[in-house]
């Protein structure tokens, strides 16, 4: 009769063997060796060892990110997978993802794919991610099964799954090569809201529409130009979004946007663009609302009833970062020379009309221990430029609050990068709120100068004549050198409908009326 094994020592021994595949499975995966890989889990197999979760999606992983993969390989995938469900081992999205980009090595590959993605969630209960469904939307806009595309996309928004630049890219693209104008007109609009700038296989999908026969076809000939004008007022300037204007062939540019806003391409002027009314309204509650959670609500609730009996200021000034703003010497502290001159260059600016600035009343308590400086406050005070925060309050949600809720600019050099900021940069409001209304300053040699918003945003823009400019590539250090998508319809087809179109429309009315201050804006203003 043999010794008694030890059930310490055969775990132990159990444990080396487990040890030995894994460190088998990471050589593999270096080198991307499949073949071997799966040598390696069968032999750990056959000697008794329990493949872990780790084990299997490493392999499947390794499979899914070769270019290219033989049938059999494939079915060894799918065996590898049923094994790994016969260990009632869970799979991860992870094992969904690497299961989808092998499937659509098949020649079904994009319906099999597909089908994994549909049917995770209620099998195993993961949820899907946007790369997840990129192998079968990719399948199917490659081989220009448009409606299936189209189906992947819509079942994205049922998890609540939007697409990005790549995935919007494709649907464009296919659906340009199919003919479908509405669906790239939509993805036109999906662009516009979800980046700022395109990349280059963006912009080659988009030119390849515009210069397609069937482009040529789709448009409106008649169109109510009070209509346009409202809609492009309340979208904030940037997008018509009703649908093609104009007909017959476009004109292709590629080319620059001058410093005032004017395409070298069309001589079109580019606008500023801000949020539309309902995206502005909604952005105001939002901040409201996380003021409210934070803040006593009664107090903040009192503010807000203020700013409604005080309506029409055009700026906004942060006075704790204008009054700090270099203070960082021995003798600093909180300069009120500073900010009176910032008061005075938005007041002569706004041609008279008095900013509104919000000052912490721990400052102002502070502050008005100097005669003069008691003087000064009260004085703004009593014409309602002053609104002092109360005690315990953060002012950030204050001044924010206010330049939505009055449409005016924001004199601030706060990045806005801190808690507050980020609860509201997941809105995609933010940026392009920012954008356009703040007001940065600096001081040179004792000598003010604010720095405006500039005269146009670096964004898609679609016009009121149907023309589209698109900006192209990364972020620029100097957007005078970006490359521009110029689109419009070609003169001699579009003359007809100009006296349809909305060209009587006022430029500088628009953007006045969208934006109470943004007459204001690409201005450079210097106090000597």
């Amino acid at each position: 009769m043999g010794t008694p094994q030890n059930p310490k020592s055969k775990k132990a021994k159990n444990g080396t063997k487990e040890g030995n595949l894994t460190h088998a499975l990471v050589t593999c995966t270096k080198s991307g060796d499949v073949s071997a890989a799966i040598s390696a889990l069968n032999a750990a197999i056959s000697t008794g060892v329990r493949p872990s979760a780790n084990n299997f999606n490493s392999i499947l992983h390794l499979l899914s990110s070769q270019a290219s993969l033989d049938p059999t390989l494939v079915d060894s995938a799918f065996n590898l997978f049923d094994q790994m469900l016969s260990y009632n081992i869970t799979p991860s999205e992870s094992t969904i993802t690497s299961m989808a980009r092998i499937a659509c090595h098949k020649s079904d590959g994009g319906d099999l794919s597909f089908g994994l993605v549909k049917s995770m969630n209620d099998k195993y209960g993961i949820m899907p991610r946007l790369r997840t469904y990129t192998p079968c939307l990719s399948f199917f806009c490659e081989r220009l099964q448009a409606e299936k595309a189209y189906e992947v996309e819509d079942h994205m928004g049922t998890m609540g799954i939007s697409p990005e630049e790549s995935e919007i890219s494709k649907l464009l693209e296919v659906s340009s090569k199919t003919g479908n104008g509405d669906k790239v007109y939509v993805y036109m609009q999906m662009l516009r809201n979800h980046v700022a700038t395109v990349g280059y296989a963006t912009s080659e999908a988009t030119e390849g529409w515009f210069k397609s026969e069937k482009a040529s076809e789709v448009g409106c000939v008649n169109w109510e130009e009070e209509s346009v004008r409202e809609v492009i007022l309340k979208n904030g300037g940037g997008y018509f979004g009703g649908g093609w204007l104009g007909t017959g062939e476009w004109e292709v540019k590629k080319g620059r946007i001058g410093i005032d806003g004017v395409c070298e391409g069309c001589g079109k002027k580019l606008r500023g663009v801000d949020l539309g009314e309902l995206e502005r309204q909604g952005f105001m509650e939002k901040v409201a609302g996380f003021a409210i959670e934070r803040e006593t609500k009664a107090n903040f609730s009192n503010f807000q009833k203020w700013l409604e009996s005080h309506p029409g200021y055009e700026f906004i000034i942060d006075a704790a970062n204008v009054g700090l703003y270099q203070q960082n010497f021995a003798d600093g502290g909180f300069s009120l020379s500073q900010l009176d001159a910032v008061v005075r260059e938005a007041k002569e600016v706004c041609n008279g009309k008095w900013p509104l600035v919000v000052l912490h009343n721990r400052r102002m308590a502070a502050l008005s221990e100097n005669p003069s400086n008691r003087m000064l406050l009260e004085h703004w005070k009593s014409l309602g430029a002053l609104y002092t925060t109360p005690s315990g309050s953060n002012d950030d949600w204050y001044w924010i609050y206010a330049t939505i809720s009055q449409k005016a600019l924001l004199v601030t050099n706060d990045e806005m990068r801190d808690h507050i900021f980020e609860l509201l940069g997941s809105s995609s409001f933010f940026p392009t709120w920012k954008e356009r209304h703040q007001v940065k300053y600096t001081f040179k040699k004792g000598k003010l100068v604010l720095v405006m918003p500039p005269t146009y945003s670096s964004v898609i823009q679609e016009s009121e004549n149907g023309s589209w400019h698109m900006p192209i590539g990364d972020k620029c250090e100097d957007e005078r050198k970006r490359t521009w998508l110029c689109i419009s319809r070609s003169i001699s087809n579009n003359v007809s409908n100009r006296t349809n179109a909305v060209d009587g429309i006022d430029e500088d009315k628009i953007n006045i009326e969208q934006n109470g201050a943004s007459s204001l804006i690409g201005k450079r203003k210097e106090r000597s």
